[in-house]
C-alpha cells in the first residue's frame, strides 16, 4: 500500500508538470517547404519557386516570433502566455502580401499567399505546433 501512495504521488507530480509545459513540436525548414510545396495547387506551383516558398515561410515565422508564438529556449519551459493572440489566415495572408512586396518576391497572383498561409498552418498542426482554435 505505501508502494502504491508514493507511486501515485510521483506520477500525479510528473502529470502536473508535463500539462504545464509546451509540448515539443520540431519545425523544419526544409520539410515546411517541402510540405508545403506538395500541398500547392498545381498553378501555384506552376508560378512559385522553392525559393520563394522559403522566403514566404521565414516571414511568416519571423511575425510569428514578433508576436510572441515563437519564442525563444521553450524545451521544457512552463508555458507562460500572458495574452491571448489570434493569427487569422486573413489577417497573416494580408500581412504576407505585404512582407511579398517589401521583399521583392514577384507573387503573380494573390491567391498563391493564400494558399502558402493555408498550408504552412497545416504543416503546423500536423508537427503539433497548433494552439486552441479561438471561439468566435
Amino acid at each position: 500500500m505505501f508502494v502504491f501512495a508514493i507511486a501515485a504521488v510521483a506520477i500525479g507530480r510528473e502529470a502536473r508538470r508535463l500539462d504545464s509545459v509546451a509540448p515539443r513540436a520540431v519545425y523544419l525548414l526544409n520539410d515546411a517547404v517541402a510540405f508545403v510545396a506538395e500541398r500547392l495547387p498545381v498553378d501555384s506551383q506552376s508560378r512559385l519557386t522553392f525559393d520563394e516558398v522559403e522566403r514566404l515561410l521565414v516571414a511568416h515565422m519571423r511575425w510569428m516570433h514578433a508576436k510572441g508564438l515563437q519564442p525563444s529556449n521553450v524545451v521544457d519551459r512552463p508555458q507562460d502566455i500572458d495574452e491571448e493572440v489570434v493569427a487569422s489566415e486573413e489577417t497573416l495572408t494580408a500581412w504576407l502580401l505585404g512582407e511579398a512586396e517589401r521583399r521583392e518576391i514577384d507573387l503573380l497572383d494573390d491567391v498563391d499567399a493564400v494558399r502558402v498561409v493555408q498550408a504552412h498552418l497545416a504543416y503546423f498542426e500536423e508537427i503539433g505546433a497548433v494552439g486552441p482554435k479561438a471561439s468566435s
